[in-house]
């Protein structure tokens, strides 16, 4: 019987190498080795080309003569995925879902597979047969075309294929999935790379769409190696905080629409449930009349979000340094407006500890709420509430300039749909005709006098 060897596979690009080194010399990667057991008689080359060999072989086309037709998205059945995906699956593709442990990807893709209207395959490789019924169960997905598959090893989802031909197949997760060709532990770099690989071309072959679930890392990103994510045809990533019944679909990259849509979920005991308004859920809870709240109109893709900054300030007593807090915003973006409050209006944000949130859960990375957190921050330290009815975006420059940004048009018509009657935006904004009173300002200093935020810094001007 054949020894196992030790090896090291990189966790970024899959090299593998003898023995463990802090950087991987095929791509650069720092501490992206990890440790591997290998079968030195297992050939991973001639069990890919077996797998190249099931595709056949296509002569090349005049590119006018191809049927764009059969490249057509095929509904979901769930609106919010459908937008995210710009306007479903398409046949033989393969998706990778990504996303924190219990955030709802197995009851997304449940209630998916439980809407499409043909024959759907469910592997489930981590959870019994037991449990995923019952969670069908709570869903109202069970129906006789939903099909489960509690299996592991790959030839044998494989043979499910064959014999059920299913149109739409998921696979949670493809870390649990184990090709004994491959002669690696389960979960390893050289399994991951080698089943998805296989997956892609049964997908293409088959001409049916496959969704992989995959698993993440302490950091957020996708667990296993970037290979995972360069061989399939769309990354997706289901994010939220776990205390929040709101849940978030992005995609990082996707082959046949735009990577810029946003899909919201709430979760309720029936599942997922799409969220047609998004901008009223956030607000619904809003108390008006406290310091340091502010309402911005951020943009996700080509959907306009109203969303509720907060900030809240502590003035030091001593001469401990101030703390700063960001969640849902960028720590980084937080520092520096702060420091451009600092020098170019003079509040005395050094002397105070500042704690900034965006309500609802919600991540805002976007330079067009500046403006907004600016205000939020203001008021808190002044201590005088923004009028309820006011909203304000715009970029905030080292300078204390306002700058405009994009689809400003869509920001206002949001605004004005859910009532709100004035807004704060960069001078340089072009001419919207919403109903709504505009006041534009070219700088810090003259969107703190317009709300009356600068009784506090008087002395400064």
């Amino acid at each position: 019987m054949a020894r196992l060897r030790l090896v090291y596979n990189c966790s970024d690009c899959g090299a593998q190498f003898p023995k463990w080194a802090g950087k991987c010399t095929a791509c650069g990667a720092w501490n992206s080795l990890v440790e591997d057991v290998e079968d030195p008689n297992a050939n991973h080359i001639s069990s890919l080309a077996a797998g190249v060999a099931l595709l056949a072989s296509a002569p090349a086309q005049r590119i006018g003569e191809i049927d764009a037709a059969h490249g057509a998205p095929r509904s979901t059945g769930i609106d919010e995925l459908d937008r995210v995906l710009g306007g479903g699956l398409v046949p033989g593709s393969v998706t990778l879902l990504g996303g924190e442990p219990g955030i709802g990807k197995s009851t997304l893709l449940l209630q998916a597979l439980a809407a499409w209207p043909g024959r759907t395959l469910y592997v489930s490789a981590e959870e019994s047969a037991q449990q995923v019924r019952l969670r069908a169960e709570r869903l109202d997905a069970v129906r006789p075309e939903l099909w489960l598959l509690s299996e592991t090893v790959l030839p044998h989802v494989i043979a499910a294929l064959d014999e059920l031909s299913p149109e739409l197949v998921v696979i949670d997760s493809i870390q649990t999935l184990v090709d004994p060709e491959l002669g690696s532990s389960p979960g390893s770099v050289v399994q991951v790379r080698g089943c998805a690989h296989k997956l892609v071309m049964e997908a293409k072959k088959r001409n049916v769409p496959v969704i992989l679930v995959g698993h993440v890392t302490k950091e957020g990103g996708l667990a296993g190696p970037r290979v995972l994510e360069h061989v399939v045809d769309t990354v997706l990533q289901f994010e939220g905080e776990r205390h929040h019944a709101l849940r978030l679909l992005r995609a990082s990259k996707h082959r046949f629409g735009p990577t810029t849509e946003l899909g919201l979920f709430e979760m309720v005991e029936a599942g997922l449930r799409g969220v047609p308004d998004p901008s009223a859920l956030f607000l619904s809870d809003r108390q008006t009349g406290v310091p340091g709240s502010v309402v911005v109109p951020t943009l996700e893709g080509q959907r306009p979000l109203m969303v509720e900054l907060q900030v809240l300030t502590n003035e030091l007593k001593n001469d401990m340094p101030a703390r700063r807090s960001a969640q849902g915003l960028d720590p980084g973006r937080l520092a520096m407006l702060l420091a451009v409050l600092a020098q170019r209006v003079k509040s005395p944000v050094q002397k105070h500890d500042v704690y900034a949130s965006v309500v609802g859960g919600v991540k805002l990375s976007e330079p067009g709420t500046d403006l907004g957190l600016c205000i939020a921050v203001l008021s808190a330290i002044s201590n005088k509430p923004v009028p309820p009815n006011v909203i304000a975006f715009g970029e905030v420059g080292l300078g204390g300039e306002v700058r405009q940004v994009p689809h400003a048009s869509r920001r206002l018509a949001e605004a004005a749909r859910l009532g709100f009657a004035k807004a704060i935006v960069p001078a340089k904004s072009p001419d919207v005709d919403v109903d709504i009173k505009i006041e534009r300002v070219a700088t810090l200093r003259e969107a703190m006098q317009a709300l009356g935020l600068n009784g506090s810094f008087d002395q400064q001007f």
